[in-house]
């Protein structure tokens, strides 16, 4: 297996959320020339710009051989299995994937923005980044510590 370092947002407010992140991460660990490195704890948190029910957060650390895009495909089907819908910006869902980070590449296609776009204004990104590799470095940005200290009001509840 080759050695791309990824970073893997994982989301959900709708159904049974804590099994749906918890089961995303085993599905991660089933993609081809993939593992997961390491996983966050489990975080609670309040949708942003959005209503619903509070997400379950976490991050995961991968190690794939997969290229950016059939790893942006890979997500996408994992999140339609678990029944992911898309009827509006920022609805409610069954399961969200994100790539944060891929290695240390910028990245900017119609299809990904990598850094994500807003992976540096949200705790629910940050926290369990900083928890599984807090001397991480995100490409043109601020140190970890400096970001964190910005979302640092947002509330956010290790479970």
């Amino acid at each position: 297996m080759s050695g791309n370092i990824v970073y893997i947002g994982i989301g959900s407010n709708l159904g049974n959320a804590l099994q749906n992140v918890t089961e995303a991460i085993n599905s991660l660990n089933r993609l081809p020339d993939t593992s997961v490195d390491k996983s966050s704890s489990f975080y609670r948190t309040a949708p942003v710009n959005a209503t619903g029910d509070d997400y379950i957060n976490a991050v995961a650390r991968l190690v794939t051989g997969l290229a950016p895009d059939p790893l942006l495909d890979a997500l996408w089907d994992i999140e339609n299995r678990f029944g992911r819908k898309r009827p509006y910006k920022n609805a409610p869902r069954t399961l969200d994937l994100d790539i944060l980070l891929y290695n240390r590449e910028r990245i900017l296609t119609d299809r990904l923005t990598i850094p994500h776009a807003r992976l540096c204004e949200r705790a629910f990104v940050l926290v369990p980044l900083a928890e599984i590799d807090p001397d991480i470095v995100i490409p043109e940005k601020e140190p970890l510590s400096t970001l964190l200290h910005r979302v640092s009001n947002q509330k956010i509840e290790r479970i």
